[in-house]
Formats: C-alpha cells, structure tokens, sequence
C-alpha cells in the first residue's frame, strides 16, 4: 500500500494517528478529525472517502515509519544493547512529552475483532516486522555474549514486546510515565548478561 499522502492529507492522518493512540479505532469519529484539522467532513471523505480508508492509511504510514525508525536504530548503534534501549527510549520519550502515550497498533490489536479485516492484517503486519526486529537484535546480542535468552528468540522478542506494550498500559492507568521507564528497564535488564 502506498503511504504517500497530499500535504492535505498528511495533517488528517497526523491528527488520526494522535486519535487512535487516545482512544482507539471506535473512540473518535470525522466530527472529532474535522475539529482538530479545522475542514469540514466532506473535505476529510475527498482524501479518505470512509473511516476504514482513513486508518488504513495511518496504520500502513506508522509500520512504514517504524521499519524506517528500526533500520535507522540500526545504522546508528552497532551494540544490540544500545539499539534495545534507544527503542524503549524513543517510547519513554513520547511517552514524557505527550506526544504519544499508546502505540497505534496496540491500541487498535486489543480492537481487533470489531476492526475491519485489511486493518487488522495491517496491525498483524507491524507486530511481525517488530519481532522480527527485536529477535534479530536479541540473536546479535547472543552472539557478542550480552543477551541470555532463556527461549528462542522469536519467543524472547514476543515477550520483550509484550512487555514494552504493557509497560505503555502501566503508565497510562498510572498516569506515572516514569513507571514506562522502570519496567522496560527491568524487560532489557532481564536479557542482558551480568557483568
């Protein structure tokens, strides 16, 4: 799917994004996207003629944009540890400056069973691309000796995940952001070999 949007365009799935992350795939509606863009409804349905098309489109943009964050945690950090860390980092970030407090895709996977299907197979895609990108990065640190895992990668990767999520639940229910910070400090610390 192509995730090439008009400028237009760009500004309704930006304030989407910042929806869904609050409130999920039924928490908002075009009224709530026309309010924060300032257009009518019937602009919004120009660029995205249904609801569907509208979160389709940002949930392809957020995976795109999260393979091309993962690749460039990559290229900036040879030490598996670091790019683990710049991960929960750039959450802890969000997170502290309210500029997200919920990934999309974890907001929208508890929904799955009431979301349109090309949807959920969109969120399915991410879960899979981060994975895979977390296992790799938990196999290079088996290899230099600074992870232990326990279980196969893939297993450990789903965990670390679960646990970075969870950790997303913690600090909203708390309203504590620090709390993100403490347990996904203790999800990597639980990886890492003792020195």
């Amino acid at each position: 799917m192509s995730t090439e949007l008009s400028p237009r365009a760009t500004e309704i799935a930006d304030h989407t994004k910042l929806l869904l992350a609050a409130g999920g795939y039924h928490g908002f509606s075009y009224a709530d996207v026309s309010k924060r863009v300032h257009i009518g409804k019937p602009s919004i349905h120009h660029h995205f003629p249904s609801k569907a098309d509208l979160v389709l489109a940002v949930v392809a943009r957020h995976r795109e944009q999260t393979r091309d964050g993962l690749a460039a945690l990559d290229q900036h950090f040879d030490d598996p540890l670091a790019r683990l860390t710049a991960y929960t980092d750039y959450w802890a970030e969000c997170i502290r400056e309210g500029t997200s407090s919920m990934c999309i895709c974890a907001m929208l996977a508890a929904e799955l069973p009431m979301i349109p299907p090309n949807i959920a197979d969109e969120v399915r895609g991410y879960f899979r691309d981060l994975t895979a990108w977390i296992a790799t990065v938990l196999e290079s640190g088996e290899a230099t000796g600074q992870f232990h895992l326990n279980e196969k990668a893939s297993v450990e990767a789903q965990t670390f995940m679960s646990m970075v999520h969870g950790a997303m639940l913690t600090a909203r229910a708390l309203n504590d952001v620090e709390s993100f910070q403490v347990i996904t400090r203790t999800a990597i610390s639980r990886l890492a070999v003792s020195t």
